[in-house]
């Protein structure tokens, strides 16, 4: 007899541990299936030991403009085996934590690869063995990897992806990145930071493309006095290695360097898991599914990276709420990607929400745009973290909260803000007479929504 569940989740990311533990706490039987770690991408290789990396760096810079705050380092060394390290143990501490919550919220977690044999049935193969399971409804969680193009396929040593870029034995003297989304940048700034010499190469008119073209103009500015050297407008022929080098082969040029990451986005981690024998819809890999996360099988629900853009951990686990909820008739409100906000977390901070100016003059809306650069906010000054502004767009007809779009110190926290206001419905109005506390970096946002209607005091 095989063992029945409720739900049967396949794979543990943020998406998949957190749609076992809202089942859960609906009384659902759970298990969940996992081939590798629990947490995922994000928490394993991803969101949470980058984050950890890019402080060793925002601390080392710290350190080295340590005189402008009147304290004087005479000498320092980096121990790069520590800073690696720390990184690691981070997310293994943080592995650890989900292992406690799945414990503490009755879900039995399943070690191996699982595949959907029909639309009740689970197969999961740990080494050799072969165990099938029941169940009532299938969550997939199974996320993403690194995407590459051909003649730039990684190796693990000379090119690499985000997971080897992590757990590099060295800084390397030259590197060049391909692709300026979120990961390159990132990276970017942390090896620059560590004395790499750093070349970003994008095929599109701008870093961070999918930004506010303020946002990616003022970041490229940043990065260009760090002597970060950056093409944009150039596409990649393909990636050759010598004895003594690697070559990056651009259209009209190359460039010779010692490491190439390759950060070009992502694929759906949607084979071998028994799709295509269930006639489960996918779109080049991704798998469809409605506003509730279900697919083209009323009991079998996708969520998280797998299921397509946009690629994040915290819609991930949206997405899995909504699925359970879903699936446990609890009526959540449908999925929705118009209020999601992003985060790059390089020095200074991107973060964003809603609609760029371009979109929502593209979109029909007639528009006012504040703008407050955080040189003229005491906070900023009084840390030293002048570089950067926030933008803010109001529909003109009813101030209406279209869009906002911060590069600075903190944004990835200031953003939380906007969203909120925006899920509210917030106009103008609610904004600048909501008193923000001084001194702080979120007046900032107070700042320059007076500035779109001609009342910023501070500028």
């Amino acid at each position: 007899m095989m063992k029945k569940y409720d739900i049967i989740i396949i794979g543990g990311g943020p998406g998949g541990y957190v749609a076992a533990i809202r089942a859960a706490q609906l009384n659902k039987k759970v298990a969940l299936v996992e081939s590798e770690h629990l947490g995922g991408i994000c928490l394993n290789w991803g969101c949470i030991p980058t984050k950890s990396l890019l402080k060793n760096a925002e601390v080392l810079e710290l350190i080295k403009n340590s005189k402008k705050y009147g304290i004087d380092i005479k000498d320092y060394s980096v121990n790069w085996d520590k800073v690696i390290k720390r990184s690691r143990d981070i997310a293994n501490r943080m592995g650890k934590g989900i292992q406690f919550l799945m414990k503490k919220n009755k879900v039995d977690v399943i070690n191996g690869f699982g595949k959907i044999i029909d639309h009740n049935t689970i197969e999961v193969q740990n080494n050799s063995s072969k165990e099938k399971f029941s169940t009532d409804f299938i969550i997939v969680s199974t996320g993403a990897s690194a995407n590459y193009f051909p003649g730039m396929e990684p190796d693990g040593k000379n090119i690499i992806t985000y997971k080897d870029a992590l757990v590099t034995d060295k800084p390397p003297k030259h590197i060049v990145i391909i692709g300026a989304g979120a990961i390159g940048i990132e990276f970017a700034y942390f090896f620059n930071a560590f004395g790499s010499k750093v070349t970003i190469v994008e095929a599109q008119p701008n870093i961070l493309p999918n930004e506010d073209l303020d946002v990616s103009k003022e970041l490229e500015r940043i990065f260009k006095t760090k002597k970060i050297d950056i093409l944009t407008k150039v596409k990649v022929k393909n990636i050759t290695k010598s004895s003594k080098s690697v070559n990056v082969n651009l259209e009209e040029s190359k460039i010779s360097c010692d490491k190439v990451l390759v950060a070009v986005g992502v694929k759906a981690n949607s084979q071998n898991i028994g799709l295509n024998n269930n006639n489960i819809k996918t779109d080049r890999g991704w798998i469809t599914t409605n506003e509730f996360m279900q697919t083209n099988i009323k009991n079998i629900f996708a969520i998280g990276d797998v299921s397509g853009p946009p690629w994040l951990a915290h819609v991930a686990s949206a997405e899995a709420i909504t699925a359970v909820e879903y699936i446990c008739n609890k009526k959540p409100l449908p999925m929705k990607y118009d209020n999601i906000p992003g985060c790059t977390y390089c020095h200074p901070e991107v973060a964003s929400v809603g609609l760029t100016e371009k979109a929502a003059i593209e979109q029909g809306f007639k528009i006012k745009v504040g703008k407050f650069p955080l040189r003229a906010l005491g906070k900023a000054v009084a840390i030293g973290q002048t570089d950067g502004f926030v933008k803010i767009i109001f529909d003109d007809k009813y101030g209406e909260l279209l869009g906002c779009h911060i590069i600075g110190a903190n944004a990835t926290d200031l953003i939380s803000e906007i969203s909120l206001a925006r899920d509210l419905e917030t106009t103008y109005n609610e904004i600048i007479n909501s008193i923000h506390p001084h001194p702080t970096l979120s007046e900032a946002i107070m700042e320059a929504t007076a500035d779109a209607f001609g009342e910023a005091i501070h500028i």
